[in-house]
């Protein structure tokens, strides 16, 4: 298996495609793509005022709110109301999408994949998990609390809060959380 820790002090906030807001990429298939040329991406995202989200043509997106109070999403004139911490909430990325914060700012964990070549399921997790990366494809978890630690051939690692594990391979690595973590796998469309 090969296996990647990226860790969230490394992240460097980006501008939105838009403009709007700042993000942090975690991770992107394949590696070091472009807004307009990755499979999927993972990142995180500050809101701290109400606007539009960028349009990406043939992506889907998986939002997860990770901190704060949550959004009313507007999204193709549909409001959906996310206000169910770590519950993650899936809208095509190319229908025009607005967000309004319900409470405040908060931190989304965005999941973008191109519906079109690439799968992508996110489940939020607690305790002990194997990272099972289905064949050619990979799994990201995102560490939501510090303390989680993965054990791989190599031993174990300690991972602190926002930072991520990217397992793609054959052998099984094993995830051991002292909270939640979001299990993201992505696998071929």
């Amino acid at each position: 298996m090969t296996v990647r820790i990226l860790r969230a002090a490394g992240l460097t906030p980006t501008p939105w495609k838009n403009g709007g807001g700042l993000t942090r990429e975690i991770a992107t298939g394949p590696e070091g793509a472009g807004p307009d040329a990755f499979d999927w991406r993972v990142s995180l995202a500050d809101v701290t005022a109400d606007g539009p989200f960028s349009a990406f043509p043939g992506v889907d997106r998986i939002l997860t709110v990770v901190e704060g109070a949550g959004m009313d999403l507007v999204v193709g004139g549909e409001h959906h109301i996310v206000d169910e911490p770590l519950w993650p909430h899936g809208f095509p990325g190319d229908l025009p999408t607005e967000g309004f914060l319900l409470g405040g700012p908060v931190v989304n964990l965005n999941v973008m994949y191109r519906r079109a070549r690439t799968r992508a399921e996110t489940a939020v997790v607690c305790g002990t998990v194997r990272l099972l990366p289905p064949e050619g494809g990979a799994v990201l978890a995102v560490s939501l609390d510090d303390g989680a630690e993965l054990e791989s051939g190599s031993g174990g690692v300690r991972l602190d809060r926002y930072d991520a594990v990217l397992a793609a391979g054959e052998s099984p690595g094993v995830l051991r959380t002292m909270g939640q973590a979001v299990l993201i796998t992505f696998s071929g469309g």
